[in-house]
């Protein structure tokens, strides 16, 4: 299996289907979550929504230079989630996090393995390699958050 294929695999696992590492993903997680609960604020805590939002962010703008385009997406606008408002709006984002995820896993399987070690977009933002490794792991710790902040909506 060529580096790029382990990647993609990797990619798949934490988002759509796989159960190996957290022995759960972010469909697994988010598949019974409702609207309200998803915009739900706990404390300080950025809510189910927002972290959905901001994961998305990312695999969208990273997957932009995989299509071929520009990297035009800013941390700062990271968390930037319109209002939520109903069921149809959450589903909304939450196929566009599967859609993306999907064509995100798929792009990078086709990546070249002598590809992953040139730099991404510019010299500042490291490797293919780093970037698809970094969101791998962006995504851990985020699918973390909201599995915390489920059971505690669930246990309250």
């Amino acid at each position: 299996m060529s580096s790029a294929s382990q990647l993609a695999k990797r990619f798949r696992e934490v988002l759509l289907d796989g159960l190996w590492i957290a022995n759960t993903n972010f469909k697994d997680q988010l598949s019974d979550v409702t609207w309200e609960q998803a915009v739900t604020k706990i404390d300080s805590l950025n809510t189910i929504a927002m972290l959905t939002f901001h994961i998305h962010y990312y695999i969208a703008g990273v997957l932009n230079v995989l299509e071929g385009g520009d990297l035009e997406i800013k941390d700062q606008f990271s968390f930037d989630l319109p209002p939520i408002e109903s069921e149809e709006q959450w589903k909304d984002l939450l196929n566009r996090l599967w859609t993306d995820s999907e064509k995100f896993a798929s792009l990078v399987e086709q990546i070249p393995d002598d590809k992953l070690d040139e730099v991404f977009v510019d010299q500042k933002y490291d490797t293919y390699r780093r970037n698809i490794d970094g969101m791998i792991e962006h995504s851990y710790y985020h699918l973390g958050q909201i599995t915390l902040i489920k059971k505690m909506l669930t246990h309250s």
